[in-house]
């Protein structure tokens, strides 16, 4: 069975508020509470479990138009990020 493909679109977002309305549109589906907008939540968003994927399901993960984002955010945040997504190793991922 293939693996769900996700994609972060740096072309959603240009700051950290956005890039956590993007990350919340393509990892979360139908939850009726807001999730937070903070690096621990976005961590857990990426475990699974909130509409999109199952937890710790294998998936890949694709962040488009990378280094946009890495110009939007700077390299400290963005580095940051990266790090919190490789943590994860159900996850597959690659920068766009």
């Amino acid at each position: 069975m293939d693996k769900k493909t996700i994609i972060i679109n740096g072309e959603n977002f240009s700051e950290l508020e956005t890039f956590y309305v993007e990350t919340d549109k393509v990892l979360s589906k139908n939850l009726d509470w807001q999730t937070g907008h903070n690096l621990d939540a976005f961590s857990d968003l990426l475990e699974g479990g909130f509409g999109v994927h199952e937890y710790k399901e294998p998936i890949k993960l694709i962040w488009k138009d990378f280094s946009k984002s890495k110009l939007d955010l700077g390299k400290k945040l963005s580095d940051k990020l990266v790090r919190i997504i490789e943590e994860h190793e159900h996850i597959e991922f690659s920068k766009a």
